[in-house]
């Protein structure tokens, strides 16, 4: 059931549940800038969460300020040296720190910033902050369209992303969950993530990502190793797919993964770069082709946090985000967008599902999209159960004080 831009619906999930929403947001958020010429703009989360209210979507979710990540939170994966260094470099000092520089990879993808370490504290505090409350079970979706920067290493920035995120998020997880899965549908291969949790089992780290695209790594044959034997699971795609032929993948690998691995949580980064028309990514999805990944995993009724991640057009990462809120509380949006701060972006059409700005030609054919589909289902098919953890010492729970939060 559709409705108007007041907000005004009933739930058109697939299957019909509702689900209690807590969205995670420190409007601070949109005010750190990469550069005047670089592809990175946090100022699409203002703009996501502008639509967001203007959609009156903020009136069925919990609005949550989440506290910043703290030092300690930010070591828990990275290096203490890597953190100290982002916590005093300054723009100011980078020719005197030149070899650091280098040696943490804060150059031209990764440029020092103005208040980089605030910048770090504040989109992780919201990654940790939204898997606490899903530890502490006051919701069954989270969301942090900040978080999702996937390539981040634990000594080093990569790909646009100093500290990672979803890691962190993921460790605090873990504090409560035997069984973590992780899916990432950003254009890029989610290689920070993968590489954390390589060599084990309690987590499952699930890409959907184009083949031979930055960072160069993902294969099908990149399955895990040692105890994670098999629980890295890798899907790359052809330049140019399109809804359908995505969902030929990841929706009958999607289900394999929920019944052999049975995670008792998912974290899904919702890298909007794989969008037809992104400024780096070759792919043809729609935003409702997207969307239907959110859809799809939030019907399996397990604890979800959704993230960010990439998405270098303007225009499409606002939109796309905005329609997947929707799906996760459970409403379908009126096509015509409604009047918001940033509507000179979304013209000539003005609507929430606009035509493709471009596409390529799909050069995923049958052939091979089964083939890649059967080797990903055959290693699956070696996991003969669920992995299970004794709980010994459990770590301390982050001490976030979130803020509930009508105005943030």
């Amino acid at each position: 059931m559709a409705m108007d831009t007041g907000g005004n619906s009933l739930p058109s999930s697939s299957d019909g549940k509702k689900r209690k929403v807590a969205y995670y947001y420190n409007k601070e958020i949109g005010d750190y800038y990469y550069g005047v010429n670089h592809l990175m703009k946090p100022h699409r989360i203002t703009m996501a969460h502008n639509l967001l209210q203007n959609y009156s979507l903020l009136k069925k979710m919990q609005l949550i300020k989440p506290r910043k990540a703290t030092f300690p939170q930010l070591c828990g994966f990275h290096s203490d040296d890597y953190i100290h260094f982002l916590r005093r470099i300054t723009p100011e000092t980078t020719d005197d720190y030149a070899d650091l520089c280098t040696r943490f990879n804060l150059l031209e993808d990764c440029p020092v910033i103005n208040h980089l370490y605030d910048f770090c504290l504040t989109y992780a505090g919201g990654s940790i902050s939204a898997a606490t409350g899903l530890n502490k079970h006051s919701c069954d979706i989270a969301i942090n369209w900040s978080g999702g920067l996937h390539h981040a290493k634990c000594a080093s920035a990569s790909g646009f992303c100093y500290v990672n995120d979803i890691v962190l998020a993921i460790l605090e997880l873990l504090k409560h969950h035997q069984r973590v899965l992780y899916v990432d549908i950003d254009v890029h291969h989610g290689d920070g993530v993968e590489e954390a949790f390589y060599t084990t089992d309690r987590v499952m780290t699930l890409s959907f990502h184009q083949r031979d695209l930055f960072p160069g790594t993902g294969h099908v044959n990149d399955i895990g190793h040692k105890k994670g034997k098999y629980y890295a699971v890798n899907v790359p795609m052809e330049r140019g797919i399109t809804d359908d032929n995505y969902h030929t993948l990841f929706k009958p690998i999607v289900s394999k993964v929920m019944e052999v691995y049975q995670p008792e949580a998912v974290v899904l980064q919702c890298g909007a770069d794989s969008l037809a028309g992104d400024k780096l990514g070759f792919f043809n999805l729609t935003i409702k082709g997207h969307g239907e990944c959110v859809k799809f995993l939030r019907s399996f009724n397990v604890p979800l946090l959704l993230l960010g991640g990439g998405g270098y057009t303007l225009r499409n990462v606002p939109r796309c985000w905005c329609y997947e809120t929707g799906v996760a509380v459970g409403v379908e949006l009126d096509n015509k967008l409604p009047r918001n701060d940033y509507s000179e972006y979304f013209g000539p059409n003005y609507t929430l599902h606009d035509p493709p700005a471009k596409t390529f030609e799909d050069k995923n054919y049958p052939a091979d999209l089964e083939r890649v589909k059967a080797r990903v289902l055959d290693n699956l098919s070696k996991l003969q159960h669920a992995p299970s953890v004794q709980f010994h010492e459990r770590p301390p729970d982050a001490d976030l004080e979130d803020t509930l939060n009508e105005t943030c």
